[in-house]
């Protein structure tokens, strides 16, 4: 299927060709459009009507072969210049989830082109004109309940701080010595205030990040700073389990470009939801390494655990950590769904985190150009984050592996 995008947004194109390269049966082509001139013949065109306000000659009559998209307070006027009012439009910023469903539903379509011409009768003209609408109100309604959870969150924080500063307060003495059993006591509400102060700030900038578009400000870190301190907080949910955590790093650790706060929020998210479904005295396995990413396959993130490339370059441009546990396996059909928003399957072995923990994952880590996905292999689950790594990194100076338990570090 030839799909040709028409729209200026470096993330739009990344999004489309990332949810092309993995629907189904055959490989899709898509042609990015720097000008309404550069449109040629497609199957499938998709307009950002707010990057290009003046409408474009479509090429094509058939207005079921477009997707238009437009912000929600341009639609009545686009409509109004439309010569038919029904056509298939998504509201900006477009959620990953709406996009797929759009472009699955267009290629299992144009995979069943001769059955589809067949059914081009008046009544199911019709029922595809409401879908149209019912669609463009169920995105309507997902802004307004994304607003009110970006509003809801902003006023929740404020309490958080404040009880994590009175835990700091009285953990220092201020008020008065504490005994043993005390201290212990409010470490771990201070832990859990931390936590869910983290939760809130991530699930904030998951609502608002489609709104305003935030860079992660990058500078060169130890990723092993990262990893000790995400094992330091999940260290009493481990303890507590008595799981067995181990940490293999490559000896040449290269540093990589990144933001230290948000990594560890994406490590500590995958950790702790391995310490969750991982059983008593099971093991959770840690393995950092260099490794060659041909960044222009998307297709399968995996492949790079077989070294494949299209190039004869022998250089490592990666940097890819893997979190094994003991814990149950993940539904084949959810492989991908569990990185979906607000998105889980039910049961008592949901690792989705009710589509909130890898969701955040996925949106740090694809800030920072990065990919996160899981497969299920002989050892356990295994979630797996690929890091781009700069051109002739700094190799740090502890050249020697790092294995320990989690009691140790």
């Amino acid at each position: 299927m030839r799909i040709s995008l028409l729209s200026p947004d470096g993330d739009l194109q990344k999004m489309c060709r990332e949810i092309l390269g993995q629907l189904p049966g055959r490989k899709s082509h898509l042609t990015v459009a720097a000008s309404e001139a550069e449109v040629g013949s497609a199957d499938l065109y998709i307009w950002d009507i707010q990057a290009y306000p003046a409408f474009p000659k479509t090429p094509d009559p058939s207005l079921s072969k477009y997707l238009f998209l437009l912000d929600r307070k341009d639609v009545a006027g686009f409509r109004e210049v439309m010569e038919q009012k029904e056509a298939n439009i998504l509201l900006k910023p477009l959620t990953r989830a709406t996009l797929s469903a759009f472009l699955g539903m267009a290629a299992a379509a144009w995979e069943d082109r001769a059955v589809t011409a067949r059914s081009l009768r008046a009544d199911r003209d019709d029922i595809l004109q409401c879908l149209i609408q019912t669609n463009l109100k169920l995105q309507e309604f997902d802004q307004d309940r994304t607003n009110f959870l970006a509003r809801a969150l902003h006023d929740f924080r404020a309490p958080l701080t404040a009880i994590n500063g009175y835990c700091g307060l009285l953990l220092n003495e201020a008020l008065g010595a504490l005994n043993g059993e005390q201290r212990e006591v409010l470490q771990r509400m201070q832990h859990s205030t931390k936590r869910l102060s983290r939760m809130t700030s991530a699930m904030f900038q998951l609502s608002v990040g489609r709104h305003v578009k935030k860079r992660p400000q990058l500078a060169p870190a130890d990723i092993r700073e990262c990893i000790e301190q995400a094992l330091h907080e999940i260290g009493p949910m481990a303890d507590s389990k008595a799981l067995a955590v181990s940490v293999d790093l490559s000896p040449s650790t290269p540093l990589l470009h990144l933001e230290r706060g948000l990594m560890e929020q994406v490590l500590i998210n995958l950790l702790d939801n391995a310490c969750k479904f991982t059983p008593k005295a099971g093991t959770i396995q840690i393995r950092a390494y260099t490794c060659f990413w041909e960044r222009r396959s998307v297709y399968d993130p995996s492949m790079v655990a077989t070294e494949r490339r299209r190039n004869h370059s022998h250089q490592h441009n990666a940097y890819r950590i893997d979190i094994v546990d003991s814990g149950p396996l993940v539904p084949p059909e959810h492989l991908e769904d569990i990185f979906e928003e607000y998105t889980s399957y039910s049961g008592g072995q949901d690792r989705s985190g009710g589509g909130l923990g890898l969701a955040i994952c996925r949106m740090i880590v694809s800030q920072h150009e990065g990919r996160v996905w899981v497969e299920n292999t002989g050892a356990g689950p295994t979630f797996s984050i690929l890091l781009p790594m700069p051109a002739g990194f700094t190799q740090n100076k502890d050249e020697s592996n790092i294995s320990l338990q989690l009691s140790e570090a």
